[in-house]
């Protein structure tokens, strides 16, 4: 990896990122150049400077905080070409451990730790055991897009999100083959953060374990019933009213059940597929 790889990523991050931006969804809040007014405030205060407007951002200080957080935090030194860009542009988006994780999930199953963010010796090891970036590019750009879906603001910077992700799938995978990348296009919303804490809440079971309490509960009814329509079965009119009340309490109770299995089977699978997104389960 050399230096100009960085310079020639961090040009195509911040046509990605374009100018200032102050988006009322955007959990960043106020941005400019892809750096939020928390994140260049720690740098001024790092340097022992005066907290001023993200608006008034240095060429300097973006190329500072850039190759420090971003690129420093993803090793982009040590990963091969095309991937460096692609890890990059994910750190910049939605932070570098997340960026990481995704290159982690993308590696399995030749990579065979946790998916944690931490960018150590097995993640590496198993990056260099890969004979396909091209390949290996796909694979993280379409986790990041699942976990891009996955996000309550999906409705509304989806559509910049997935030009983005498209962009940088096709630069990486430039790099990666030895060709020439296009050029980077900036789509609006795209520039928009992605954070895990935006993720969509995990689906309740409640609804289906309510239905099936009440579902277990009407059929201890309906046995009870039926245990008193025996005793009271000289009484043909009252049996016969008996058993009316059995089938339906019966019918009832079992719909109750099956459309609460039903309804729990359907939520576990949307928290399966959410924690696979987020990287909290092993894929």
């Amino acid at each position: 990896m050399t230096a100009s790889r960085e310079k020639e990523s961090l040009a195509r991050v911040l046509v990605h990122e374009g100018g200032y931006v102050n988006h009322l969804a955007d959990p960043g809040g106020p941005t400019n150049k892809g750096v939020t007014q928390r994140v260049y405030d720690a740098y001024r205060e790092g340097s022992g400077l005066p907290k001023r407007s993200v608006k008034n951002i240095t060429d300097q200080a973006v190329e500072d905080i850039y190759d420090r957080q971003y690129w420093d935090a993803v090793k982009g030194d040590l990963l091969p070409a095309g991937v460096d860009y692609v890890v990059f542009d994910g750190a910049v988006n939605s932070g570098p451990r997340r960026s990481i994780m995704w290159l982690q999930q993308a590696l399995r199953p030749i990579y065979t730790g946790p998916i944690d963010g931490d960018l150590g010796v097995g993640t590496l090891a198993a990056l260099k055991a890969v004979n396909n970036n091209d390949a290996l590019i796909d694979r993280i750009c379409d986790t990041r897009l699942n976990f891009l879906k996955h996000l309550s603001t999906w409705r509304t910077f989806g559509k910049g999100w997935a030009s983005r992700v498209k962009d940088v799938r096709a630069i990486g995978q430039a790099w990666a083959t030895g060709q020439t990348p296009i050029a980077a296009s900036f789509t609006d919303g795209g520039q928009a953060k992605a954070l895990v804490e935006n993720a969509k809440p995990a689906p309740s079971t409640a609804p289906a374990d309510t239905a099936i309490g009440a579902g277990g509960g009407g059929l201890g009814i309906t046995a009870t019933l039926s245990g008193l329509q025996e005793q009271l079965s000289p009484l043909s009119y009252a049996s016969e009213w008996i058993t009316k009340i059995v089938v339906i309490l019966a019918l009832v109770s079992a719909l109750l059940v099956i459309g609460g299995g039903a309804w729990r089977w359907y939520t576990n699978r949307k928290a399966k597929r959410l924690a696979e997104a987020l990287g909290t389960v092993p894929v």
